[in-house]
C-alpha cells in the first residue's frame, strides 16, 4: 500500500478508536438495541441510510413549520391592530356623531322649554297681577294734575 493509503488507515482507525471509546457509544451498545444492530449489519445500515436520506426533508419541514408559525403570528398581530385601529377610529365617530347629536337635541329641547314658558307665562297671566297692573294705571291717571282744556265748557268763569 501507498504511504498515503497507510496514513489515512491510521486516521480512520484513530477515529474510530475515539468513536467507540466515547461513553454514550458505550452505553449505547450495552443496550438491548446497540447489540440488535451490532448482531445486524445490514439493518444497522440501512437505519443508517434512513436517517441520512430522511434528515433534508425533516429539516425543510422544520423549517416550513417555523416559518408559517412566525409569519402567522406577526399576520395575527398585524391583522388584530388593523381591526383594532378600525374599530377604534369607528367608536370615535359614533362618539362624535352622538355627542353632535346630543348638542343638537338639547339646543332644539332648550328653545321649546323657553318658548313654550313664554307663550305660557303670555296666555295665562294670573287675576291677580292684572288687577295689581289697572290699579297701578289707575292710580297712576288720578295723581296727575288735571289738564286745562280751553275747548271744555263746563269751567267756571263766573
Amino acid at each position: 500500500m501507498s504511504k498515503e493509503m497507510q496514513e489515512l488507515q491510521k486516521q480512520w482507525h484513530s477515529m474510530m478508536q475515539t468513536i467507540h471509546t466515547n461513553s454514550n457509544v458505550v452505553s449505547f451498545m450495552n443496550s438491548r438495541v446497540g447489540q440488535y444492530l451490532d448482531d445486524h449489519p445490514f439493518v444497522a445500515l440501512s437505519l443508517l441510510v434512513f436517517i441520512a436520506v430522511s434528515a433534508i426533508p425533516v429539516a425543510f419541514f422544520l423549517i416550513f413549520v417555523i416559518s408559517t408559525t412566525v409569519v402567522a403570528c406577526m399576520g395575527v398581530i398585524v391583522i388584530e391592530g388593523v381591526v383594532i385601529s378600525v374599530g377604534g377610529i369607528a367608536l370615535l365617530c359614533v362618539l362624535s356623531g352622538l355627542g353632535v347629536l346630543s348638542l343638537a337635541v338639547s339646543g332644539v329641547l332648550s328653545i321649546c322649554y323657553i318658548a313654550l314658558s313664554t307663550l305660557i307665562n303670555y296666555w295665562h297671566t294670573p287675576n291677580s297681577l292684572v288687577k295689581k297692573q289697572e290699579a297701578n294705571e289707575n292710580s297712576l291717571l288720578q295723581s296727575s294734575p288735571p289738564v286745562l282744556d280751553p275747548s271744555n265748557k263746563n269751567t267756571k268763569s263766573e
